[in-house]
């Protein structure tokens, strides 16, 4: 992978000419037998090792972290509701990220050459919009169903159900395929005859303005806006429910129940608001710049950003539930091969 080039410098003195010097100058290409082959970037050995596991530990990371969240609502029963489909969900898509996204971008960044050709450029383009669409779609219809449970408990076993949930999920992922596939046919990322290139080397798709302002308003500001309001709905119907409480506060008993609520709407506003911050400051800045003109090494950084999302999901959605903490030890300590294991009551105290 590498090419010598011999530069010869001019020396001049005056009007005459004196002398030719020769020096060799070594450039990696990134296919060397090609000669529209773009150029490697130089990097020690020492950077190759560094940047090869910190990305490969973090893959890894999010793989395991969302793989245990896939493997305790799949295999406990007690944990088979509504809320934690969409979780599970959720976990699938974040763990598509570590498994797929995340390796294939860590060469991409440090090889700084494309070694996949223009068709998988191409399916990895569609492939990464729809998980990231999807990720978002997941986080709105967490939204919904919080927003049904806290507003609206009675009515809550019959508005959101098992099946229903489960049809949510299916008809976001179709239309987000739907809608990736028609920007995919429209800015050519699977028509690689048609895809124009500085040099071969590279993954780099030409994408319209007017398909990225859709975008932005497609995959982020519509998300956002819609997550925001549930979620300012919700703060509002907990903050008149511990009003309540309050008002009802008398003797001692009830001083100790009033203050046993407050403490756990505190923690579900705490855990609401730490998941709409998050996802707002990785979001924000990728989404901005994807718009303006910035250099590569920003977009990288911010696109990293968003990735490095999907191992913390996991952390904000799933470890602040006992039952996570519990179903962990399970499948660690693998008691989940022993039978009726599945039966376990994770939500009891004494196992």
């Amino acid at each position: 992978m590498k090419k010598k080039k011999k530069k010869k410098k001019k020396i001049v003195r005056g009007d005459s000419l004196m002398a030719f010097e020769t020096e060799d100058h070594e450039t990696h290409y990134c296919f060397p037998a090609i000669n529209s082959s773009c150029i490697k970037g130089k990097r020690s050995s020492h950077e190759y090792n560094i940047m090869y596991v910190f990305f490969s530990l973090l893959s890894a990371w999010t793989v395991f972290l969302n793989l245990l969240v896939i493997i305790s609502i799949s295999h406990f029963k007690k944990l088979h509701t509504p809320t934690n489909l969409l979780i599970l969900s959720l976990a699938v898509v974040d763990l598509l990220v570590g498994l797929i996204v995340m390796p294939v971008e860590a060469i991409k960044l440090i090889e700084t050459c494309w070694y996949f050709g223009d068709s998988y450029c191409g399916l990895f383009t569609f492939t990464l919009n729809l998980i990231i669409s999807a990720s978002l779609s997941n986080l709105v219809l967490i939204a919904i169903d919080r927003f049904v449970a806290v507003c609206y408990p009675l009515q809550y076993p019959q508005k959101i159900t098992t099946t229903k949930t489960l049809i949510s999920i299916c008809l976001g992922w179709l239309y987000f395929s739907a809608y990736c596939t028609s920007c995919g046919i429209n800015n050519g990322y699977f028509i690689t005859s048609h895809r124009r290139h500085a040099c071969y080397g590279e993954c780099a798709i030409i994408v319209s303005f007017a398909w990225r302002v859709t975008d932005l308003f497609v995959f982020f500001f519509l998300p956002c806006i819609l997550i925001i309001i549930f979620y300012i709905r919700i703060f509002y119907v907990v903050h008149q429910q511990v009003k309540v409480i309050n008002s009802l506060v008398k003797g001692g008993k009830s001083v100790m129940e009033g203050s046993v609520r407050r403490k756990s709407e505190r923690k579900a506003a705490l855990t609401l608001g730490i998941i709409v911050t998050v996802h707002l400051l990785f979001w924000i800045p990728y989404y901005i710049c994807s718009l303006s003109a910035v250099s590569s090494t920003t977009i990288n950084l911010l696109s990293w950003v968003v990735y490095v999302n999907s191992g913390l999901n996991p952390l904000i959605y799933a470890l602040f539930y006992p039952w996570f903490r519990k179903t962990v030890k399970h499948i660690l300590t693998l008691k989940i091969f022993q039978p009726a294991s599945s039966l376990v009551n994770v939500f009891t105290e004494h196992q």
